[in-house]
């Protein structure tokens, strides 16, 4: 036993010593892509991978995405108040796991956010039973179109589109289209002299390089989101649920 010690610890040595230079290479590239626009394009062509509807959308599914209130939950109910506003007609489902009988929890949160930005109450009906896009999509197939398949506008993330998008399809709906709830980052010129609000003794100095400063932490966040959704995709394929 003694003498397997030795060679146990090096096997070990030798385990984190990979393990760290993978990290840190991975970290490393993820560092580097940060200062291109790679992290954008490859969230951009997730949000628009759908084919457009020949017709108007019959429903408009609102995805829960972090619940209420968070920013994935508050500019999906912004696109989709949008969305409802432009096709009247419309049926609105908003999906997201919760309890419907509580004003405060997030599923309710976010009907009132749609009813806040002019969406009538009587076309909002919950889907609050799935945990997971292809539960949500196989329920709001269930109970509400059991025997129809309507046109359908899906309301997501942008990372979240492709793979929302083929799992509706794969549970029957045969036109579903969506709509990316992008967001709209604030542009350097915007960002205020602090002069103008009594000089650097109120507002510290943050330099010249506001633009530079904010996109690296913002493509290093789009980085994350995408290799996470490129993992759900692979599993999802593997399931045979897209």
């Amino acid at each position: 036993m003694n003498v397997m010690l030795p060679t146990i610890l090096l096997s070990a040595r030798k385990l984190i010593k990979v393990l760290l230079l993978t990290i840190g290479s991975i970290f490393s590239v993820m560092i580097i892509l940060s200062f291109t626009s790679l992290p954008f394009w490859a969230q951009y062509y997730l949000g628009i991978s759908s084919e457009p509807l020949k017709e108007n959308p019959e429903v408009i599914v609102v995805m829960g995405g972090g619940g209420m209130p968070s920013p994935d939950g508050l500019i999906n109910c912004y696109y989709g108040a949008k969305a409802a506003q432009k096709y009247p007609n419309a049926r609105i489902i908003v999906a997201l796991p919760g309890d419907t009988t509580n004003f405060e929890s997030s599923i309710k949160k976010m009907g009132y956010e749609l009813i806040l930005r002019g969406v009538d109450s009587i076309r909002i009906v919950y889907e609050n039973q799935g945990t997971n896009t292809r539960w949500e999509a196989l329920n709001i197939k269930k109970r509400f179109f059991p025997n129809t398949t309507p046109s359908l506008l899906i309301v997501s993330s942008p990372s979240h589109i492709y793979r929302t998008v083929r799992t509706f399809r794969k549970v029957g709906f045969k036109q579903v289209a969506s709509l990316a709830s992008f967001e709209q980052a604030n542009e350097e010129s915007l960002f205020f002299d602090a002069e103008e609000l009594g000089g650097l003794s109120q507002i510290p100095d943050v330099g010249n390089h506001l633009s530079l400063r904010y996109k690296i932490w913002t493509r290093m966040h789009l980085q994350i989101n995408v290799i996470r959704e490129y993992f759900a995709i692979a599993y999802y394929w593997m399931m045979g649920w897209i």
